[in-house]
């Protein structure tokens, strides 16, 4: 019998946490949900990542409102999946920001991500008929940007293609804290099913030559200390190489998906089977493997038929 797809199968309500990590600064996280982040400035505050729904958006919202009544002027968003951005009507918020690449994301597979990600996540998508559409941005930019809030600096950056093509970071100077989206994980699996494997790694290097003192990541628990923060990076790292290296030896000698398939999972099963999403992102995470391995530079466009037909395929 195949195992339940995806997330398909997880309807626990996960435990929030509100965690500081900087003078103004918090991390939202919930066992290995998507995170989101929040920065309050001088007069308004910035979120990061908008959550999968106005519904998810609201208990974001709820834990700001414990610490802060001003108001939201900007969500950034780190890339265009939907499950990080369709709650952002929630907030009102004058600016909404992503960087190009991640708004050509949305025009060019948007909606179908939005299929996708909805039959793997159903929990994630509770009251998603309050969603009013697709995600756009008001502003973007390519390779960095700053925002001001009152006097506190925020700083955006594209480092380089990491977990999807148009990632990008939020670093906040005065504290030193960084917001990484997905391009780190703590004690939950990366999801690469859009993912550039042969870059990812440089950009880990460039996140870390930032030398933070506390990383707000994609997924887990945030990171307070250098040791922490270091820890996760090489931890992503291990993930990381452990799925593309197996996967790309079997390609190299014209071996099938299959045979990827059970070369990444004798490399990662033991290491990282207790993680969050581990057995969700399997399959995806393979496909894009082997799919880079021989030459394919762009991730293909996720259905909800395709997601199917590979989980029969590998998990079945």
């Amino acid at each position: 019998m195949s195992k339940a797809f995806a997330s398909a199968a997880d309807m626990t309500e996960k435990a929030i946490t509100f965690a500081e990590v900087g003078d103004g600064l918090w991390a939202f996280t919930a066992e290995g949900d998507p995170n989101s982040g929040v920065i309050i400035g001088d007069d308004s505050v910035m979120i990061i990542e908008a959550q999968a729904t106005p519904r998810l958006a609201a208990k974001v919202i709820e834990k700001v409102r414990e610490v802060t009544d001003k108001p939201i002027s900007h969500v950034v968003m780190t890339h265009y999946h939907a499950v990080r951005v369709l709650g952002a009507s929630a907030y009102g918020a004058g600016q909404i920001i992503m960087s190009d690449k991640a708004r050509a994301m949305v025009a060019e597979r948007g909606q179908e991500d939005w299929d996708s990600e909805f039959q793997r996540f159903p929990r994630l998508f509770e009251g998603h008929e309050s969603i009013p559409g697709l995600t756009w941005p008001t502003t973007t930019f390519s390779d960095g940007m700053t925002v001001y809030l009152g006097k506190r600096r925020v700083d955006l950056k594209h480092l380089g293609r990491a977990h999807t093509a148009g990632d990008i970071v939020i670093s906040v100077p005065d504290q030193n804290v960084m917001f990484t989206g997905d391009i780190v994980e703590y004690r939950s699996a990366c999801y690469c099913g859009d993912a550039h494997f042969s870059d990812w790694g440089a950009t880990l290097d460039a996140v870390r030559a930032y030398d933070v003192d506390a990383i707000a990541p994609g997924r887990g628990d945030a990171l307070v200390g250098r040791d922490m923060v270091n820890a996760a990076i090489e931890s992503t790292r291990d993930f990381l190489t452990s799925t593309y290296l197996p996967a790309k030896r079997v390609a190299a000698r014209g071996g099938s998906l299959k045979e990827a398939w059970d070369a990444v999972r004798a490399e990662c099963d033991d290491k990282f089977k207790d993680f969050a999403i581990y057995e969700h992102c399997l399959p995806f995470n393979v496909s894009r493997a082997y799919d880079e391995a021989r030459g394919m530079d762009t991730p293909r466009i996720w259905t909800a038929e395709r997601d199917r037909i590979l989980w029969e395929q590998l998990q079945g």
